[in-house]
């Protein structure tokens, strides 16, 4: 679906890495340049998160260990949030713990009824370096956690616990034969 509700701009679709692919289990690198590299990358981002009918997508999804992310997903008044954040730190996550299905780019075809704070706030920058602070709620807050947890090496699943835990582990298993 490249060309979706959204616009997927001039950026080249990446294959998204998959879970057991030691990109997502390491930490990324800040960045420290920023340049055209960078704009192309989050170009690139957007268009292979929009390829993949995803709502989010860290730089690790395609391979590149970098602290960078995209998004595009409503917020809990339904609001329309599309972006990006460069160097991104989870400054907050407060609220109700709203469990909901998750899934992941990553993880494909798998759901799982996974807990997140009901608000969230990131800060960083833009790709020209400029700072920003991002705040959601309801889906957005939770599309920022997740995206924040992969630049940090770890994926949804992680979060799980008791059942839930056991059912994901199981059903991954069961998709990789």
């Amino acid at each position: 679906m490249a060309s979706r509700r959204r616009g997927g701009g001039d950026g080249t679709v990446r294959p998204i890495r998959l879970l057991g692919d030691p990109v997502l289990r390491s930490a990324c690198d800040p960045v420290r340049a920023f340049d055209a590299a960078l704009g192309r990358l989050v170009d690139d981002m957007f268009a292979s998160m929009y390829e993949a009918d995803g709502a989010g997508l860290a730089a690790n999804q395609i391979g590149v260990g970098l602290r960078v992310f995209v998004y595009d997903c409503s917020d809990a008044r339904g609001r329309r949030r599309v972006g990006h954040v460069v160097n991104p730190v989870l400054v907050e996550a407060d609220g109700e713990t709203l469990t909901d299905a998750e899934g992941c780019l990553s993880v494909p075809g798998l759901r799982f009824p996974t807990p997140r704070f009901a608000r969230a706030v990131v800060t960083g920058a833009d790709r020209t370096g400029a700072p920003l602070r991002v705040e959601g709620t309801g889906y957005f807050a939770r599309c920022l956690q997740h995206e924040c947890g992969h630049l940090d090496g770890s994926v949804y699943i992680d979060t799980l616990s008791g059942d839930s835990r056991r059912e994901a582990m199981r059903a991954i298993r069961m998709t990789r034969g």
